[in-house]
């Protein structure tokens, strides 16, 4: 991206566009979720995601499948201003530290390191509503209320803080291997079109063309997170079903004590479908409003100057 001048606008608009790629996409699967979740909680209680979403509709009908959509979309937002807005940030410490030259050759460990720092801002945005999604979603049908402000002040109320943020360790641990794979995956495909399909300089492409290749490339990389992190989602969706006492430690013990090793990839085909779709559309809102605003597409053309990588 070395036509974009990056100054404080420039990741203010990387922000908004986090924002907006992970806070769209993230309530817009919410129905998705709901299954998804409860199959990790309740394993015998849907045979399938098909099976989940005809039952939810039936039994509970609309707001069911859209439980704890508020939620959703203020966490992940909030997760998405981190994730998007850090990395960019990150990055660019990352080449001042090393020197452009040194950020060029060895990008692929620039990427892990600016991705793996700008997800744990991102959760640590992100934990409290994703707790209180959580409980929402995997509560039986008027055990728990509905409402996601009752929710969060009655965790808070009964829990304390550590309702909220109990779950930040397997977040952590679902989430920032789940990043760095979704960021160097993304910038390693997109790369990889732009070196052996669209082989002429990025810029001479239509933004539809240079919006497909990053489309394909977050969908195909989202393949990945899915696999790298499901087990610390499985973790994380039983840990905030209920409430637990003793230590972390103490609780995954007995979470994986309880499901085994086999129950941790529970709902995997679910969430392949789920976070291959998702990852794909973040990349492209993300890139969508860059484009919007002004600024280049992420990844490929100027993004790894080959002249300097070849430098000795």
């Amino acid at each position: 991206m070395g036509g974009d001048k990056h100054d404080l606008s420039y990741y203010v608009k990387c922000m908004i566009g986090g924002t907006l790629a992970c806070g769209l996409t993230h309530t817009a699967i919410v129905p998705l979720d709901v299954v998804k979740c409860r199959r990790q909680v309740f394993p015998t209680l849907y045979k399938s995601l098909g099976d989940g979403l005809s039952t939810i509709s039936k039994t509970e009908g609309f707001g069911g499948l859209t439980l704890a959509w508020g939620p959703t979309l203020i966490g992940y937002s909030l997760q998405g201003l981190g994730k998007f807005g850090f990395y960019e940030i990150f990055k660019d410490v990352y080449k001042s530290v090393v020197g452009e030259e040194n950020a060029n050759k060895y990008r692929r460990i620039g990427w892990s390191i600016a991705s793996g720092s700008a997800e744990i801002i991102a959760d640590t945005l992100l934990c409290p509503m994703e707790a209180i999604k959580v409980r929402m979603q995997t509560s039986k049908p008027g055990s728990f209320t509905t409402s996601g402000t009752q929710a969060f002040n009655q965790v808070k109320g009964n829990e304390g803080i550590n309702g909220l943020y109990k779950g930040l360790g397997p977040l952590w641990a679902r989430q920032v291997p789940y990043t760095i794979v979704k960021f160097v995956a993304f910038e390693q495909i997109v790369a990889l079109f732009y070196e052996n399909v669209f082989t002429k300089p990025k810029d001479s492409y239509s933004k539809f063309t240079q919006l497909s290749v990053t489309f394909a490339s977050g969908y195909l990389a989202g393949i990945f997170c899915a696999v790298v992190s499901h087990p610390a989602d499985t973790i994380v969706s039983k840990l905030n079903s209920i409430q637990t006492g003793g230590s972390l430690g103490e609780n995954v013990g007995k979470i994986y004590k309880e499901i085994g090793f086999s129950g941790l990839w529970r709902g995997l085909g679910t969430r392949i479908i789920m976070i291959g779709t998702l990852t794909g559309l973040q990349w492209w809102i993300y890139d969508s409003f860059k484009t919007a605003v002004g600024l280049q597409t992420t990844g490929g053309g100027s993004s790894a100057p080959k002249p300097q990588e070849t430098k000795h």
